[in-house]
C-alpha cells in the first residue's frame, strides 16, 4: 500500500502503510527472477508489461562508502537493517527519509533521524509522509550495476560548474521561479528512479505503442514501436523524445532530444537514456536504465531497479493546484530584500 500526495509542497496527503519484505534466500541470489514462470502475452504476441508497478526499494542508488567492497549484504544483515528501521521510524518518529536516506540512516546506526540542512524550528516532513520501504531480495548494496563499484562516475569540470551554480541559486533569495528546481516548479521529475514517494508507474500497451504514466508529477510518455526515427535534433523537449522496440522479450526505450533546460543530476540537452523493461515473474519487472552524457560524467552508468506489481491505484499528483511552497518562497525572498533595503538606509 502507498502514499497519496496531491502536490509536492502541500500538506494534503493520505498515507497508507506498506510492509517490509524480509529476504529468506541465500545472499546474492535474486528472487525477483522466477525460472519456472512463463511471461503472459498480449493479443499481438508481445510480453505483457501492463499494470501498476511500485518502486519502494530501500536499496540506495549508490553504494555507501562504508560498504565500498560489498556488492551484497547477507540475510542476517538485511534482517538487522529491517529491525533498525522498525525502531528508528517507529510511530513516524524523526524526519522523513527520502530516497537513499533510509539506507544511509540505518547503516550509520543513528538513533534519531534528522535531515541535514533543514531549519527544524519551522518544521519538516516526518516519516508519516512516506511509504515504508522494501529491502529487495537479492540484498544488493546499490542499484547501480555499472560501474562495478556501484557509484556514479566522476563528473566533468563543466558539470561541477553547473551544479555549483544551481546550488548558489537555491541558497540565495530566489529572484524568480527559474532559480528553483524543476520539481519545485512542478515541471518534470523524469526520469524517476527515487523510491518511496509517489514512485509508481502505470504501463499500458497496444501493438504499436506503449504508454508509461509516472505518478510523480503525472508525466505520461506515449512511445511508438514502429521504428520511426527520432524527431529532428533542433526540436528539444523537457522529457526528451522516446522511441521503443522489442529485443526478444525486453522492451527497450531510447530517449534523446532533451531540452537545455532539462536537468537530471546535472545532465541536460546531451542526455541519452536507454531503458529496458523485462518481466521476470508474475509480479516482478526489471527496470534497467543506462545513462550517458559525456558532458556530465566521465562514462555512462547503469542502474537496475526491481519493480513490484501492485493492486494500489495511482493517484493524481496535482502539484500546481496547491503549490503554496513556491508562492511563499518567492514572497519570503521579496520580504527579505525589503528588510535588507530598510536596514541599509
Amino acid at each position: 500500500m502507498k502514499a497519496l500526495n496531491l502536490c509536492s509542497p502541500c500538506v494534503i496527503v493520505i498515507i497508507l502503510n506498506a510492509i517490509f519484505s524480509i529476504p529468506t534466500i541465500a545472499s546474492g541470489q535474486n528472487s525477483f527472477d522466477d525460472s519456472t514462470w512463463t511471461v503472459s502475452r498480449t493479443p499481438s504476441g508481445q510480453p505483457d508489461l501492463q499494470g501498476i508497478w511500485e518502486n519502494n526499494n530501500a536499496t540506495p542508488l549508490e553504494r555507501p562508502v562504508e560498504l565500498e567492497d560489498r556488492e551484497f549484504l547477507n540475510d542476517e544483515e538485511v534482517i538487522e537493517l529491517k529491525e533498525r528501521a522498525d525502531t528508528l521510524f517507529a510511530n513516524n518518529a524523526g524526519d522523513a527519509a527520502f530516497g537513499d536516506q533510509v539506507f544511509s540512516a540505518l547503516i550509520t546506526g543513528t538513533t534519531k533521524y534528522e535531515t541535514a540542512g533543514v531549519d527544524h524550528e519551522t518544521g519538516n516532513y516526518n516519516q508519516f509522509w512516506v511509504v515504508e520501504r522494501d529491502f529487495e531480495n537479492d540484498n544488493r548494496t546499490s542499484l547501480i550495476t555499472e560501474p562495478s563499484d556501484g557509484r556514479l562516475p566522476p563528473i566533468t569540470l563543466k558539470a561541477q560548474e553547473r551544479l555549483n551554480l544551481g546550488k548558489t541559486l537555491r541558497e540565495r533569495p530566489a529572484h524568480g521561479p527559474e532559480d528553483r528546481s524543476l520539481g519545485e516548479r512542478c515541471i518534470t521529475f523524469f526520469p524517476r528512479i527515487n523510491a518511496g514517494y509517489n514512485s509508481y508507474f502505470h504501463i499500458l500497451q497496444t501493438s504499436g505503442y506503449v504508454a508509461i504514466l509516472m505518478e510523480m508529477g503525472h508525466d505520461a510518455r506515449i512511445i511508438p514501436l514502429d521504428g520511426r526515427p527520432h524527431i529532428k535534433d533542433k526540436i528539444r523537449q523537457w522529457n526528451g523524445d522516446s522511441r521503443g522496440y522489442w529485443d526478444g522479450d525486453t522492451l527497450v526505450v531510447d530517449t534523446t532530444n532533451h531540452s537545455n533546460k532539462s536537468n537530471f543530476k546535472g545532465a541536460g540537452e546531451n542526455l541519452h537514456l536507454v531503458e529496458r523493461f523485462t518481466r521476470t515473474g508474475p509480479d516482478r519487472l526489471h527496470y534497467e536504465i543506462t545513462v550517458n552524457d559525456p558532458t556530465t560524467w566521465a562514462s555512462s552508468w547503469t542502474a537496475m531497479i526491481p519493480l513490484k506489481k501492485t493492486d494500489d491505484a495511482i493517484f493524481e499528483y496535482a502539484c500546481h493546484e496547491g503549490n503554496y511552497g513556491m508562492f511563499n518562497l518567492l514572497s519570503g525572498a521579496r520580504a527579505e530584500e525589503q528588510s535588507s533595503t530598510r536596514n541599509e538606509r
